[in-house]
């Protein structure tokens, strides 16, 4: 699976292209904004996109699933259901942080733990990793030993706790109980800021020690 990391709206919020490098179909995970950034990616990589994953739905994550949806007939797949309360305050939440044009939407697939997802024939697992919100996911391809996590991991710190149902005994769980049993060599594309692994999360980051 080959994948590209597209920095989009003020908060630079890694929307993720992913894509199978035989069928040439792809999928966009998180495309928060900047839809012209994420589809010139597509284009350019001559990528048939086929459907959006949705981690979370925190605007910077989300705010551009309805418009791409629509625009493009594409499938959304995520998060969990639990954080639907964050969909329909969608437009609550663009006032809040100064995005304009978020839409509500509907996922064609609520994801649970331990359901999969394809692009073409790449194959990834579903984590329901709750804590920043409670409806997060993770999806993990196990073949290249990348995970994508949203805003649940960063290099050298964890996602914030103080937003609406979020929690910090839950979210060390989910870490704990979810991403570090990946292995330590598995490398993670988080939701803002640069890659890490989970083996140097393990032994460095002051939120697991």
């Amino acid at each position: 699976m080959k994948y590209a990391i597209i920095p989009v709206t003020p908060f630079e919020q890694n929307c993720s292209l992913i894509w199978c490098e035989e069928t040439h179909q792809a999928a966009v995970v998180d495309p928060g904004g900047d839809l012209d950034r994420i589809l010139e990616a597509a284009d350019t990589r001559n990528l048939e996109l086929k459907k959006i994953l949705v981690t979370h739905a925190h605007i910077d994550h989300a705010g551009g699933v309805g418009e791409l949806a629509r625009t493009r007939g594409l499938t959304i797949e995520g998060p969990h259901q639990e954080d639907l309360f964050w969909i329909t305050g969608m437009s609550e939440q663009g006032r809040m942080f100064g995005f304009s044009g978020a839409e509500i939407f509907e996922p064609d697939r609520w994801l649970e733990q331990g359901d999969q997802v394809s692009v073409g024939n790449q194959v990834l697992d579903v984590h329901h990793c709750p804590g920043h919100t409670p409806g997060h996911v993770v999806f993990f391809h196990p073949v290249d030993k990348l995970a994508i996590v949203g805003d649940v991991l960063f290099r050298g710190s964890i996602g914030r706790t103080d937003f609406p149902r979020g929690n910090y005994d839950t979210l060390i769980r989910s870490i704990r109980e979810h991403l570090l049993p990946l292995g330590d060599d598995v490398a993670f594309i988080a939701g803002h800021g640069p890659m890490s692994t989970i083996g140097l999360e393990r032994r460095t980051n002051p939120f697991l020690n």
